[in-house]
């Protein structure tokens, strides 16, 4: 459980480390694993969490701080590495002591020392508050937290059983299969490389890459020379100039577009698509055809990693980029290439939002999640160089953000960007936009409201018939969720006349025509609410659109609910969970679960709907809210428990309730969406 990276070559030596390991979980509740750079911390701290999985009852989670360089992140990338989607008003670090207050579990933060002071405070309030907390960290520097239990990683062994060669043979195996290392005078060149690297994990690595064509004499041979030119022994700690040399080396038997693409993909913070290679790093000597050769040779050379799949993305590590840094600062290109990364994710949030209602919204989702770091940096960017660009941008991917469960970065993003900018016009209506739903969806509706109101007066300025639906949507929503549903009705329908059309004719159609649904079934106009969801069902599945076709779903199974025909709630139920599961969306799976478990009692099956309803429950936990909804849900989910107690009896009830609390939430989803799901 808690997602840790999959180990994708053999894991050599650290007995020793490991049984250590092993007895610090024991006897401490904060252990980080210090030492240089390219020591291997991370591969052992991923061996460790395997290995010490079944003393956490509640997982071992992993948060990559790796890609951070900015503080205000950090929260965020810990809550996402918890699956805490929190969507209150409460400061970030509250929701997540909270979160983590009666669990037992073991959280791994790996790459701590760019931001060492931050980390450090953050684990010393979450020890305080979750007693069953166990961190294990790995920072090139302790974290200086009270408590806080070092050990000091060395590089792998060049005596005894002789780790590194081991190393060394298992590397040079998978990048030159067809090489024998048992010739004596080529053994002796493997000992010699793996002394002149002092046993450093990542220069062993760097050095077998070379061996697709170099023979291991003839690597032995380059890097002796490479050394004999660092006279200045004092100037890098040993075994930073150990990896140094292996980098340095690495960088000099690049092509010259190699290095060049080395140096400008250090502008990415996350993961690496080949796509977004060539549009941010093309130029130049480097063309978009030469950016994908160079990728390849970076791949083969073991600067760049790249998933298993015909487009797997590439990932940099972080002492590799920061090298690259630091020849992208040598060629006087930093300035350029973060001009071009801001607009190029600028563009991407410009073209997610234009595929908002299109077939590929999932995808849209997606990507946008995978490039949360580099949508961050671009911002950071923005906000500083192009204000206006920022409040554009800001508007365009804070929807996003907010269905995804980035709320706190939403509303941060959104109110620097307002503050930064203040010229009226659609994209700062949309901005506004964007703010009120977030501030609704972290339950300040009376919040909601008041940003509304000021984007209906934007709208009215703007006169851009998106604008004016965008504010009839957020106007009548908020009203809708304080439990208005005339108000909310009136307005959404006063927003459609007042700019007709189809309902794929702009994103805000789509979704003035969902709170018309929603106002409608609160009324208690069922049989309108019946049709008008249908339609709006069937257009959405036409156009392969997800997000306002679960919500669809949702109001048919509380139609089909409330009209006594609990089956066919079922099986809307579950599409809608099925729909939000697609998006990552833990709020309207919460809602869904909810449902779908009401809709179980219903049939007389107490024991299942409990389970469900115990699901549901852990997903509420997940977002920081009790349950959540329009008013008309809390007799619904009263009678839900009512039914379900009555037909299984409270033990029975009791148990599985719980059981669906507890368990993985993957499982218990995977329960839930049993069956069949409705036909169009």
């Amino acid at each position: 459980m808690g997602h840790i990276p999959e180990e994708t070559t053999s894991f050599v030596g650290r007995r020793t480390e490991l049984v250590r390991l092993a007895r610090a979980f024991e006897e401490h509740r904060l252990i980080t694993l210090t030492g240089s750079a390219g020591v291997g911390k991370s591969r052992l701290a991923v061996r460790a969490a395997e290995g010490a999985g079944g003393r956490f009852p509640d997982g071992v989670w992993w948060a990559d701080l790796s890609p951070l360089y900015d503080e205000k992140l950090l929260l965020g990338t810990v809550c996402d590495a918890v699956g805490l989607s929190d969507h209150s008003l409460r400061s970030p670090v509250e929701a997540l002591c909270e979160w983590l207050a009666g669990r037992r579990l073991l959280l791994v933060l790996d790459c701590c020392e760019r931001m060492v002071a931050a980390v450090g405070h953050l684990v010393g309030e979450l020890l305080t508050a979750a007693p069953g907390l166990t961190v294990l960290a790995t920072s090139r520097q302790p974290l200086g937290t009270r408590g806080e239990h070092c050990l000091d990683i060395p590089p792998l062994s060049l005596e005894g059983d002789d780790q590194v060669l081991r190393l060394f043979r298992d590397r040079a195996a998978d990048t030159a299969p067809q090489m024998s290392l048992d010739d004596p005078g080529t053994a002796a060149a493997a000992v010699q490389i793996c002394h002149r690297l002092e046993g450093v994990p990542l220069a062993v690595e760097l050095a077998c890459a070379r061996l697709a064509d170099h023979s291991v004499e003839h690597v032995a041979d380059l890097l002796t020379s490479r050394l004999e030119v660092l006279t200045d022994e004092t100037a890098w700690p040993r075994h930073h100039r150990a990896l140094r040399t292996a980098i340095g080396w690495s960088h000099e038997l690049c092509t010259p577009l190699e290095r060049l693409l080395w140096a400008r993909l250090s502008v990415f913070r996350g993961d690496i698509g080949a796509a977004d290679a060539r549009a941010v790093c093309a130029g130049g000597p480097l063309g978009a055809d030469a950016v994908t050769a160079a990728l390849a040779g970076l791949v083969a050379k073991s600067v760049l990693r790249q998933d298993e799949g015909e487009d797997g993305r590439y990932r940099m590590l972080d002492t590799l980029r920061e090298y690259g840094a630091m020849w992208l600062g040598e060629l006087g290109e930093e300035k350029l290439l973060a001009d071009r990364h801001a607009a190029h994710f600028a563009e991407l949030a410009r073209r997610a939002h234009a595929g908002w209602t299109g077939p590929d919204q999932v995808a849209w989702y997606r990507r946008i999640t995978d490039t949360h770091p580099d949508l961050c940096a671009a911002l950071n960017h923005l906000l500083d160089e192009d204000p206006e660009t920022a409040v554009e941008m800001a508007g365009r991917v804070a929807f996003f953000w907010s269905c995804c469960g980035h709320l706190h970065e939403a509303r941060i993003y959104l109110e620097h960007a307002l503050h930064a900018h203040r010229a009226t016009g659609p994209h700062r209506t949309r901005a506004l936009w964007a703010l009120g739903v977030t501030v609704m969806l972290q339950g300040d509706h009376e919040g909601a409201h008041r940003i509304g109101e000021r984007c209906t007066e934007a709208a009215w300025h703007d006169q851009d018939p998106e604008s004016l639906l965008s504010a009839g949507y957020l106007v009548s929503l908020t009203c809708l969720m304080m439990g208005r549903a005339q108000a909310a009705h009136t307005v959404a329908e006063r927003a459609l006349r007042a700019r007709p059309g189809r309902p794929f004719d702009s994103p805000s159609q789509l979704r003035c025509r969902l709170v018309v649904v929603f106002s409608l079934t609160a009324l208690g106009r069922l049989d309108e609410a019946h049709t008008a969801a249908t339609e709006l069902r069937r257009v959405c599945l036409a156009r392969g659109e997800c997000w306002t076709r679960a919500y669809a779903d949702y109001q048919l199974a509380l139609v089909h609910l409330l009209q006594g025909r609990p089956y066919q709630a079922e099986a809307f139920a579950r599409s809608m969970v099925s729909g939000k599961e697609q998006l990552g969306d833990s709020f309207g799976i919460a809602l869904g679960l909810d449902l779908l478990a009401a809709a179980i009692a219903a049939q007389g099956d107490g024991e299942r709907a409990a389970h469900a309803y115990g699901t549901g429950q852990a997903f509420w936990r997940m977002v920081g809210h009790p349950q959540r909804g329009t008013p008309e849900l809390a007799p619904v989910r009263a009678e839900c428990e009512r039914q379900a107690r009555a037909a299984a009896g409270n033990p029975v009830y009791d148990e599985a309730f719980h059981r669906g609390l507890v368990d993985d939430g993957a499982s218990g989803l995977s329960r839930a969406l049993q069956g069949h799901l409705p036909d169009a």
